[in-house]
């Protein structure tokens, strides 16, 4: 299938999903996750309907924002990825969301290279696993707490992202885990966290049903994923 097809395929399996959890489509943000694909593979889901694209590496950001330019419209770029505070200024006030703060300095960073106010959203790891990101459950409210003080950024909600499994299923204790803290966040805030970004090729059908607002697929649009090492 060419990469046109499959982000028809994909786009139409969201819409089935929201409609068996009662939701309208454009509930759900697919951001089709473009990291180490080439510039050509981002012009054709473009071309093929698709207008967020997600990047887990800075520089990699840069370079495709500089080359892929959709006269017929703006592109959105998410930075989905861990970043470090030396490269947010190749991110801050470039992307529509920056999915993956884990830390007030981060926030306070990207604030400072922003040069209009950046939408970012908090990176919670619920499983505790040692090799990704995030902060815990338990220390988020807190971080939440302190990062919203900070002024140019804007808290929409949480991501995270499960163990990997076979099982879609697996995932769901996960993903109802982070809606109820972002409810909890968001009360002890006193405003909406309106975003909820989960759910990847494997299991975003289980994530739409526990309230995803932004589903991140890469390999079920692009393909496989070539290797390539950020510089």
């Amino acid at each position: 299938m060419s990469i046109a097809e499959r982000w028809a395929a994909v786009r139409a399996s969201v819409a089935a999903a929201c409609e068996r959890a009662g939701r309208a489509p454009s509930e759900v943000t697919l951001v089709a996750v473009s990291k180490t694909h080439p510039a050509s593979a981002i012009r054709e889901a473009a071309a093929a309907g698709a207008s967020d694209f997600g990047e887990n590496y800075a520089q990699e950001l840069a370079a495709k924002q500089a080359e892929v330019i959709d006269p017929e419209r703006a592109l959105r770029w998410h930075f989905i990825g861990r970043l470090q505070r030396n490269k947010a200024k190749l991110v801050a006030g470039k992307v529509a969301l920056v999915h993956a703060v884990d830390s007030e300095e981060l926030a306070a960073e990207l604030a400072k290279r922003a040069a209009q106010l950046q939408p970012i959203l908090l990176s919670v790891n619920l499983a505790g696993e040692a090799t990704k990101g995030g902060v815990t459950g338990v220390t988020a409210p807190a971080l939440a707490q302190r990062i919203a003080q900070i002024a140019n950024v804007r808290l929409d909600g949480l991501m995270t992202m499960p163990p990997p499994s076979d099982d879609p299923e697996a995932s769901r204790p996960v993903f109802e885990a982070l809606r109820e803290l972002r409810d909890r966040i968001a009360g002890e805030l006193g405003r909406p966290l309106p975003v909820l970004s989960m759910g990847m090729s494997g299991d975003y059908e289980v994530a739409i049903q526990c309230g995803a607002t932004h589903v991140r697929i890469g390999t079920a649009i692009f393909g496989s994923r070539p290797v390539m090492i950020e510089g």
